[in-house]
């Protein structure tokens, strides 16, 4: 392939092949306080997570950052590390995302917004987390469950970045058996295919 048309190519936006679909799940490397703790404890480089929505033909992310929220997917791509994400959809989107299916994955979805980010990852509906908001969705929405549970001792929880926010968090009170749905564990689940990633 010769330089112009790689330059026209880029012109012309064919580098990125995403198209937006209601109901993918997108994943980047936050640069938040916590991430690298997120990522040693997980081993990997996923830690922050979110649901892809489209309203008036423009695509948001329905995430649980510092509260649950919908934010612009250009602004939610900028925030993450060299603005670097992946996108996964249900292997059978075409048929379980229906628009009646996604009409109540947004009503359960709506029921979280305003909600404070939860801090110290308590299976409950008072705080959420991002991985916490998405199985959530899926779950109650349409009965799907994307990922597998763990509990918070199945992590890596030797690095010195994970001690400390255990530390700032639970002080000698580690929940060792607390409940988690984690970014990677979603990320990983075979119900989904990978459909884009820069």
């Amino acid at each position: 392939m010769n330089k112009i048309l790689i330059i026209l190519l880029i012109l012309l936006g064919c580098n990125s092949s995403y198209s937006p679909h209601n109901g993918d799940i997108i994943f980047q490397t936050s640069k938040s306080n916590q991430s690298k703790a997120v990522q040693a404890a997980t081993r990997s480089p996923y830690s922050h997570m979110g649901i892809i929505y489209i309203k008036n033909n423009k695509a948001f992310v329905y995430e649980a950052s510092r509260t649950v929220k919908i934010t612009n997917l250009e602004e939610w791509i900028d925030r993450g590390k060299n603005k670097k994400y992946v996108v996964k959809r249900l292997k059978n989107a075409d048929d379980i995302l229906t628009s009646d299916a996604l009409r109540k994955m947004k009503e359960v979805g709506k029921m979280y917004e305003g909600k404070p980010y939860d801090l110290y990852f308590e299976w409950n509906d008072e705080r959420i987390y991002c991985s916490e908001l998405v199985w959530k969705i899926y779950k109650n929405a349409i009965g799907i469950e994307v990922g597998k549970f763990e509990q918070l001792k199945d992590f890596d929880l030797s690095s010195s970045e994970v001690k400390k926010k255990l530390k700032e968090r639970y002080g000698e009170k580690i929940p060792k058996n607390e409940k988690v749905i984690s970014p990677v564990s979603m990320f990983n689940s075979e119900l989904l295919k990978t459909v884009y990633e820069n």
